[in-house]
């Protein structure tokens, strides 16, 4: 009773404590950011129109290219290219192709490219190394293409582009030789048009020194690159609109107080990469800041070869997700979606003064048809202005009394189709929520929740097995049930001192001790802990290692096809500790009962005594796995002196024989407790 009593305190006092970490963090009554001033206020005019100006358009991909344009632009962004020299070759292919076809038809201002430009992975897939060749396949595609002289082509190093890499300075640092931009760090650049200035500002958070994977999944920023990004967020405050772009979303972004958010909160959008939609379990991640800035992760192109498109209508912002090569590319830039819609940063009132509907239009033939319906009633065919823009007029008070849905569709010559539809309201006092899931991943900070799991789980272990090893048998009435018997099997654990000691130290180890020391960059040693990395006379702080170190404790599965690479590496650490703990339980409570290895296996309930040994047989293999893991990585030398991994993996036979040879008067004595305790 004692003992149930005490888990449900821990429980609850656990729940609290998360609880409150997180309502502090990110409670919905959150003060915005102090930091920068608002930016001036504007009029409702010019409002959307029959003229082509006042708008431009850009592309971005997890990898991509940028360009200039005159009155009528747009940007692109792309993300994630991973260009391998091992696997997937038509990734280059599909590449050169966009830079050529899909460029040369969307004629793009610019072209973000989010980051990890190149895969970097040996041929195993296990290592991580910059391949020269990965980057001369990247320049390459930019310079046949000519791409750079067509558009502005802004690109950010992601986590795959800093694998193993010692110093900014190191000759492995290939970005800073084949990239478009050829500097580290992050950059302000400013696109000039006849109605304004707006600001592009890139977001570098990867680690320096750059460590082998999986360690690099989370971004890093210390107080002089949150110092320097605040300079850049200040002199973007003179600009119409301010977009910032980078690889990391900035839920994996570790970063001082007052963070990153509040850094980025004058901006209209920060566009990133970096989670592969999740391996296609979560193909929108969209969300919104509370300081009102959107967060808008695009595709990765490594698998998926996703795009974007966006732009600026009369400074309103609107975007499109795509995939390469599909036909024709629409995006409705009047009235924009009232998802995306923010009046802290758009002039939202001027889709109420506005006088036509705006649509861009793209096809590899010509736009025959732009088809326009609002609510399902037919409006009208939307007729071409110039270039890719297409207008259709309408009196916007007609749908100012609630929400409305637009859907337009543009059929081209070759008989290609494209229908697109969203939600929109000419006022300004509605908002729509974004989906809560896709939310919580880009807004929680995982690092922090991490952080808080791993510490409370270490004192959840270590407080039972304190718990029971002080406290007395409880006297228990009636036939044995299994809270009786898990009780009792803690009890038997605790009170033997190998056994004690041996989960206790194994807690606090994991907790406190290095988990291995190996070459964190190449010809670098260094050494892991659950906190971080000491690397060549650099701490990089714990982010991963926190999930990692959960996963050590707490037996959990994930997809080893998804798109985060970091969680396949922490799936080889076999979350060891607590199937181990409750084995040698279990395996205590059979010898209590009388029972050696071989009469156990004898009793009625045969199949579920062999799933038990077959289950710690299959965690004891992959802890193996981890270990040839471990070899692969970070070499020899991590595999030789990692407590965690192989000394752990050796010593799990020993302990686990000792349960079944152990002969000791204590455990006779505690045969007889289990006997007149728990007998009916």
């Amino acid at each position: 009773m004692g003992s149930a009593l005490a888990f449900r305190v821990i429980a609850g006092l656990v729940a609290a404590a998360l609880a409150a970490v997180l309502l502090e963090r990110y409670s919905l009554a959150s003060q915005p950011s102090q930091l920068l001033q608002p930016r001036r206020p504007r009029s409702p005019h010019p409002a959307p129109g029959a003229g082509a100006s006042n708008i431009f358009w850009g592309l971005q991909v997890t990898s991509g290219s940028p360009g200039i344009g005159g009155v009528q632009s747009w940007h692109q962004a792309i993300s994630d290219t991973h260009l391998s020299r091992f696997r997937d070759r038509d990734r280059a292919v599909d590449l050169e192709k966009f830079c050529s076809e899909t460029i040369d038809i969307i004629q793009p201002a610019l072209v973000l490219a989010t980051g990890d430009l190149t895969d970097a992975k040996t041929k195993e897939q296990f290592g991580s190394r910059q391949h020269e060749v990965e980057w001369q396949t990247y320049q390459g595609i930019l310079k046949r293409t000519r791409v750079l002289e067509k558009t502005k082509w802004l690109d950010v190093k992601g986590n795959h582009d800093a694998f193993n890499i010692p110093s900014l300075e190191s000759v492995e640092n290939y970005y800073r030789k084949y990239s478009a931009v050829h500097r580290d760090g992050s950059y302000h650049y400013i696109h000039s048009t006849p109605f304004g200035n707006y600001s592009f500002i890139s977001l570098d958070a990867t680690q320096n020194p750059g460590p082998k994977r999986p360690y690099n999944f989370f971004g890093i920023l210390d107080e002089k690159r949150m110092e320097e990004l605040l300079i850049l967020a200040k002199e973007s405050s003179q600009s119409n609109h301010s977009i910032w772009f980078g690889h990391f979303p900035t839920s994996t972004i570790l970063s001082p107080s007052p963070g990153i958010r509040s850094i980025m909160s004058s901006a209209t959008a920060y566009l990133c990469g970096h989670l592969h939609t999740l391996g296609g379990l979560m193909p929108v991640l969209h969300a919104r800041h509370f300081e009102g800035t959107l967060e808008l992760e695009v595709g990765d192109w490594k698998h998926n070869r996703r795009y974007r498109i966006f732009a600026f209508d009369h400074d309103l912002f609107s975007f499109a997700d795509l995939a390469f090569d599909e036909w024709p590319v629409v995006l409705i830039t009047n009235p924009k979606s009232l998802l995306y819609s923010s009046a802290k940063h758009e002039p939202l009132e001027r889709v109420l003064h506005s006088t036509h509907i705006r649509i861009l239009a793209f096809s590899l033939s010509s736009i025959t048809s732009v088809t326009v319906k609002i609510d399902g009633v037919h409006l009208g065919q939307a007729v071409h202005l110039s270039g890719p823009i297409f207008i259709l007029k309408w009196n916007p008070r007609n749908y100012s009394n609630r929400t409305h849905n637009i859907e337009v569709t543009v059929q081209d010559s070759a008989g290609r189709s494209k229908s697109v539809h969203h939600i929109f309201f000419s006022q300004e006092d509605i908002h729509l929520r974004f989906d809560p899931l896709a939310s919580f991943i880009l807004l929680i900070d995982h690092y922090t929740v991490a952080r808080v799991l791993f510490v409370m789980i270490a004192l959840i272990q270590l407080t039972i097995l304190i718990t029971f090893r002080y406290q007395g048998y409880p006297e228990h009435e009636g036939p044995p049930r299994f809270i009786h018997l898990t009780s009792f099997s803690l009890h038997v654990l605790s009170k033997i001192n190998i056994f004690y000691y041996s989960v206790l130290l194994l807690t606090l180890y994991t907790v406190l001790g290095p988990w291995f020391v190996g070459e964190i960059t190449e010809g670098k040693l260094g050494c892991c802990f659950s906190f971080g990395i000491f690397v060549n006379g650099h701490f990089l702080q714990g982010s991963l290692t926190f999930v990692v170190g959960i996963l050590q404790v707490r037996r959990r599965k994930w997809n080893l096809r998804t798109s985060w690479p970091c969680w396949t590496s922490c799936i080889r650490l076999v979350f060891f500790n607590i199937p181990l703990t409750a084995y040698l339980c279990w395996s205590l409570l059979q010898r209590s009962f009388g029972h050696s290895f071989s009469s156990h296996l004898r009793q009625g309930k045969c199949l579920k005594i062999i799933l038990v040994h077959l289950l710690m047989l299959l965690l004891y293999i992959w802890q193996m796995y981890s270990c040839y893991f471990l070899h692969m990585t970070y070499g020899t030398v991590a595999f030789l002196f990692s407590p965690l991994r192989t000394w752990l993996t050796l010593l799990t036979p020993v302990i686990i024989r000792c349960v079944w040879t152990l002969n000791s008067s204590e455990l006779g004595t505690l045969v007889v407790q289990l006997k007149s305790r728990l007998s009916p």
